[in-house]
């Protein structure tokens, strides 16, 4: 379970948790087909924003520009753990966490909870306004500060694993001191992947007779790479530390998950992996002619300036 605190404009939020849109370019994992197998818990009647702003209204709570409006929060398990269950035992795992919820924040602040079926781990999107019992706007009082997630985490797990007992609670961060490295990372570098293999499979496809048109869409895709490129060392800089840590752990996690199948060391895994993945990418674009990639650097200069005019 993880919380995020959201303040300003809803709209992406909600067309990706309410899967109004027809196609995910940035979410790699959305399988549209099966779009059709997600199911909500709580359906929202509005749009988030007309959600929120009528639960502020009727509590006539204050607000600052600044103010937290809903938290959105992410409930989920191993791929390991949801293997083999079938959709209604799916839906009592996430009924029994919106349970737990309704008890912590109040049932009438929850205005969507939604189970997404169409990414490669079934998960729970739960959104719902930060409102105190004496209506007062305030998520710092909901959620708390660190100790009060861990306590978050560790009610949890304990209302949870009463009802499935098969699950297991993983390391807190406090004894770690691991850095949680958001998912969004990990599709990026995914992302990035792809994108790279269809740079290199366009390059490859150059004769003398379609170098033209090659060039052109070589250009395109970098134009696109690049900033998504710089994005994600940016991302793996932030988390240098955690990812060189798990590396260095990386042979003993191996032998623990393949002597026990532990979902926490999976992850981890998982994780120590973004080194290679990041390595891999830089070694691509150390392969890229010169000429291409100081044409593409001029061309987004370029994009910049006119962005911004």
């Amino acid at each position: 379970m993880r919380f995020a605190k959201r303040k300003g404009s809803f709209g992406k939020i909600e067309a990706h948790h309410e899967r109004t849109k027809t196609k995910y370019a940035s979410n790699p994992d959305v399988d549209i087909s099966k779009s059709k197998h997600n199911f909500h818990i709580v359906q929202p009647n509005r749009s988030y924003l007309q959600e929120v702003n009528t639960r502020i209204a009727a509590s006539a709570c204050k607000t600052r520009k600044d103010s937290v409006r809903f938290i959105d929060t992410i409930i989920t398990a191993s791929a390991e753990f949801f293997k083999g269950k079938s959709r209604e035992e799916l839906r009592s795992y996430f009924q029994t966490a919106v349970d737990f919820l309704e008890r912590k924040i109040g049932n009438a602040n929850i205005f969507s909870a939604v189970v997404h079926m169409d990414e490669k781990t079934p998960h729970l999107h739960l959104c719902f306004t930060p409102i105190t019992q004496d209506g007062r706007l305030s998520a710092k009082e909901i959620i708390g500060n660190r100790s009060e997630l861990i306590k978050w985490q560790d009610n949890f797990f304990e209302h949870m694993v009463s009802k499935f007992p098969d699950i297991e609670r993983g390391e807190p961060a406090s004894e770690t001191k691991r850095q949680h490295i958001p998912t969004r990372v990990f599709k990026q570098a995914v992302h990035l992947t792809k994108q790279a293999l269809l740079i290199q499979s366009t390059i490859n496809s150059i004769t003398p007779f379609n170098a033209g048109k090659k060039r052109e869409e070589i250009m395109a895709l970098l134009n696109k790479f690049f900033p998504d490129m710089e994005n994600f060392e940016t991302q793996a800089r932030k988390h240098k530390r955690t990812i060189d840590r798990l590396e260095k752990d990386n042979e003993l996690l191996a032998k623990k998950a393949e002597a026990a199948g532990k979902v926490g060391i999976a992850r981890q895994l998982e994780e120590a992996n973004l080194r290679s993945d990041l390595e891999t990418l830089r070694q691509f674009v150390d392969s890229l002619p010169d000429e291409l990639k100081k044409q593409a650097k001029v061309q987004n200069i370029n994009i910049d300036k006119e962005a911004s005019l």
